[in-house]
C-alpha cells in the first residue's frame, strides 16, 4: 500500500475467520499461554462459559492479519493497542475490520481504528474495540 493511496476514512477490507478448538490449541501452543480457560472445557464452564475460549491475543491477531492484507507488506505494521471486550466461543466466526483514522505525512504512517465482532444471538458483539494500529506505509 502506496502512502499516496491512502485517505483518512478509508475502510480496510474486512477478514473473517471461523475459531475453532485446533485453532486455540494451535495458538496455546506457540505463545506458552496454557490457561485452561482456553484448554479445558470444564474449567471454563465453571468460570460461567459454555466451554473454552479463545485467547484475547489469537482474536486481536485476526485483526493484525487483516492490517497486514491491506498494506501488503508484513513489515508495514509498527504497533498495535486495544481493548478486549468480550469472550469468543468455538465455532464463531470473527470478523476483522478498520478504517483509517490518521495520516502523518512526514512520518508516511497511518493510524488505524480496528475492530474484531462477531454476531451472537442476533446482537453484535465487538472481541476487540477501540483497536489501534499503527503502520508505516511505502
Amino acid at each position: 500500500m502506496r502512502f499516496m493511496d491512502v485517505q483518512v476514512g478509508d475502510e480496510l477490507p474486512s477478514l473473517a475467520r471461523l475459531v475453532t478448538r485446533e485453532d486455540v490449541d494451535a495458538y496455546a501452543e506457540v505463545s506458552g499461554d496454557h490457561n485452561p480457560l482456553h484448554r479445558d472445557d470444564e474449567v471454563a464452564r465453571r468460570a460461567g462459559y459454555p466451554g473454552i475460549i479463545a485467547h484475547g491475543m489469537f482474536t486481536l491477531g485476526l485483526l493484525g492479519s487483516c492490517v497486514v492484507a491491506w498494506t501488503e507488506d508484513p513489515a508495514a505494521l509498527l504497533r498495535m493497542k486495544a481493548a478486549f471486550r468480550a469472550p469468543v466461543f468455538m465455532g464463531e466466526t470473527i470478523v476483522a475490520g478498520g478504517r483509517v483514522r490518521a495520516l502523518d505525512a512526514e512520518s508516511r504512517t497511518a493510524t488505524i481504528e480496528g475492530w474484531v465482532q462477531l454476531d451472537r444471538d442476533g446482537l453484535t458483539e465487538y472481541p476487540v474495540k477501540k483497536g489501534e494500529v499503527w503502520v508505516r506505509l511505502e
